[in-house]
């Protein structure tokens, strides 16, 4: 028995998420029926975490164990000749029985992508959510430091997620500004089931003014999701990279 990693990418658009579920494609059931396809048995792969419908991936990893030989470069070609273009695998390589896709996971690094153009663009409606109304950046970035540290994030988490523990640290939560989008950078060691979209769905909330940024510590204090603001949508998100 031998294991491999795959590095990622996919614009989640058309899918329910990563994880297989019924009456919905996902990333996760493309790959298994590419890799059993190739591989010529029953193939199970394990991604870092989950992402939701509509979310986006530049660096999504899994791992499958399979007792076939093979040559890592034919596999990768031939899984993308399988799989739609809207996933493809970037890199295959060998790693130790003992690696795990989720469990081996240091940190990871999401962006959430603002257009705060006059106009939704047709180009980028698919990968940036639009903001029509006007909103104050400095206390959104006020508001993003109050979320750095270890903290529990029940009140950011919404339920039917895998992971147990609300405890959670974020290193990192810049506010990067630009002509017409805002991009936020999360550095975390995990996060919760819609963590990322809850907290952008708070700080949006902070921009417009309806929230102070000093008010994040009281929710987060609370420990109870209906205090926290809606999530944001999908489109905006991307798993940018899992840290081993």
């Amino acid at each position: 028995m031998k294991k491999y990693k795959l590095l990622l990418a996919y614009d989640g658009t058309d899918f329910g998420g990563w994880q297989i579920q019924p009456n919905t494609p996902s990333i996760q059931e493309h790959l298994q029926k590419a890799l059993g396809t190739i591989l010529r048995e029953d193939v199970h792969v394990a991604g870092s975490g989950r992402t939701d419908a509509g979310v986006h991936a530049h660096g999504q990893v899994a791992h499958f164990q399979t007792t076939q030989s093979f040559i890592p470069s034919r596999l990768h070609y031939s899984l993308n000749g399988l799989l739609p273009k809207t996933i493809r695998v970037l890199e295959i390589e060998e790693v130790s029985l003992d690696f795990h896709a989720r469990f081996s996971a240091k940190k990871k690094i999401y962006h959430y992508n603002l257009s705060t153009g006059p106009t939704k663009s047709p180009f980028n409606r698919l990968y940036r959510t639009h903001i029509s109304h006007k909103l104050h950046s400095e206390a959104m970035e006020l508001g993003a430091k109050y979320f750095i540290g270890t903290h529990d994030f029940t009140s950011f988490a919404n339920q039917g997620g895998t992971q147990t523990d609300p405890i959670k640290t974020i290193y990192s939560l810049n506010v990067i500004s630009a002509p017409d989008q805002i991009r936020l950078e999360f550095v975390g060691s995990g996060f919760l089931y819609k963590m990322v979209r809850n907290i952008v769905g708070t700080l949006l909330d902070v921009a417009y003014l309806k929230l102070r940024p000093e008010d994040i510590p009281t929710i987060l204090e609370k420990k109870d999701r209906k205090h926290a603001s809606g999530a944001a949508p999908p489109e905006g998100l991307f798993l940018m990279q899992v840290i081993y």
